[in-house]
């Protein structure tokens, strides 16, 4: 027994050994999109014997879709097996449930015996000389073990059954889908003092929990609503802290239309390890003209909301010194103190086309502040009535301001009369545009008449 037993990290050494003979990854291409799947398309090349033969191809995604692979090569796939069910501790010691086992101190004793239970951190062991050993904690203890278990592996590993037209070293063409990659836009903005001018910098991350590391590997990323057929997914944690990209980065992505989405690929190779999140820059752009807004949204259904929303809107146009399809992503905003850049707010895109208007909520103004309430409600028959409302703004501001009020009106309604012009931007919205004097208030006050 003690010539056989050997610690089991070393069997995890030996084990990776084996599985990794059989093929010599030469390419790899991966490609990302942003509903937590990858595409992963490899080169490999395999000593191949003529006619059947199993061989492994490890290193494969952890959360592949085995339903996905596809192998390509001179030659037939008669079976395909996914192996998944890896080396741990705790799968060891449940497969020598039964059997012999050595227990080895931190001070050097020793425990031999049949392992009878193993629950967390406590084991029962029946002892060679008779009796039983119970330990609630093994932490000061390391298991030896007779040999590797069948059927436990060290690395996910997709054994296949080929039937090859030829012999010899050969290159074979895999790809498969996989769980757990994914990646979204990030997004700087940094206002001017007046509100005026905004840059833009962007980077994307690059999520890849899919259980394997990949290198030097081509990465495209495609952005849009790809329809998926929903699966039950495990929880992924991101594993890296947020990095503003610097003033000067270059572009790295290259962006062109694809099918009815966008694609974009990495203009060189790049390595991404299991449980991380690489950020890459995506564009800087300087100079965006905006417009600051201040917006009071209310309805039909009265609530206590006295608060006004800071929006930040700008033209995704060329001629804006933008003008470029952005992936959806958090679009966090900064402006100067005079002294440092300081936190503004921030708010979510999704993805934006060329040519189309953005709208930023980035917080509510503090000097401010808007109220609206219904004043009056007449029923004129069964099937009219009409409800009055007035909404008061007051601006504790230093400085004139014009403030958005929109009103949800809801259907079927027409208006009796309004103390201010208005637009009807919809069939259930109503907005005014009332400039509010420095230090001052404004009241508006209107009538909707309904007919059902």
């Amino acid at each position: 027994m003690k010539q056989m037993i050997v610690n089991f990290v070393a069997f995890l050494f030996l084990g990776s050994l084996l599985f990794g003979q059989d093929s010599q990854l030469k390419k790899t291409s991966i490609t990302v999109y942003n509903q937590n799947i990858g595409i992963v398309k490899e080169t490999r090349s395999l000593n191949l014997i003529k006619g059947t033969s199993v061989t492994n191809i490890v290193d494969v995604a952890q959360l592949i879709d085995p339903t996905t692979v596809k192998i390509s090569f001179s030659g037939e796939v008669i079976e395909q097996n996914y192996q998944y069910d890896l080396v741990s501790m705790d799968k060891i010691l449940l497969r020598y449930l039964d059997k012999e086992v050595q227990l080895i101190g931190d001070k050097g004793e020793l425990i031999e015996g049949t392992l009878l239970s193993c629950y967390g951190s406590q084991v029962v062991i029946k002892k060679k000389e008779g009796g039983l050993s119970l330990l609630p904690n093994i932490s000061t203890y390391r298991f030896a073990v007779g040999e590797l278990p069948k059927g436990l592996i060290t690395r996910p590993t997709l054994q296949c059954m080929l039937n090859a037209e030829k012999g010899g070293q050969q290159d074979i063409d895999l790809s498969y889908q996989t769980g757990g990659m994914t990646w979204h836009a990030e997004y700087v903005a940094v206002l001017d003092k007046n509100d005026k001018k905004m840059d833009l910098n962007s980077w994307v991350s690059v999520v890849n929990n899919c259980g394997t590391a990949f290198q030097d590997a081509e990465l495209k990323l495609v952005a849009g609503d790809v329809n998926i057929v929903k699966q039950k997914q495990p929880n992924f944690r991101e594993t890296s802290d947020m990095v503003y990209m610097s003033k000067g980065a270059q572009p790295q992505f290259e962006e062109k239309s694809f099918f009815e989405y966008h694609i974009y690929n990495l203009q060189r190779q790049t390595n991404l390890s299991n449980n991380e999140t690489k950020q890459v820059s995506l564009f800087e752009k300087e100079g965006i003209s905006v417009k600051k807004k201040y917006l009071f949204e209310t309805s039909q259904y009265l609530n206590n909301n006295e608060k006004v929303s800071v929006v930040i809107s700008f033209k995704n146009e060329e001629n804006n010194n933008l003008g470029v399809p952005m992936p959806k992503g958090k679009v966090r905003i900064f402006k100067s103190d005079g002294k440092s850049l300081e936190f503004i707010g921030e708010d979510e895109i999704d993805h934006t086309a060329k040519n189309e208007e953005l709208n930023l909520h980035i917080g509510n103004a503090f000097d401010v502040t808007a109220k609206a309430i219904q004043t009056d409600y007449k029923k004129i028959t069964d099937r009219i009535f009409e409800t009055s409302y007035k909404v008061t703004i007051k601006n504790h501001k230093s400085e004139s301001i014009s403030l958005e009020v929109r009103h949800d009106a809801g259907l079927l309604w027409t208006m009796k009369e309004s103390s201010i012009d208005y637009k009807k931007e919809d069939a259930s919205h109503i907005l005014f545009v009332p400039d509010i004097p420095a230090g001052g208030e404004k009241e508006i006050t209107f009538t909707l008449r309904y007919q059902n």
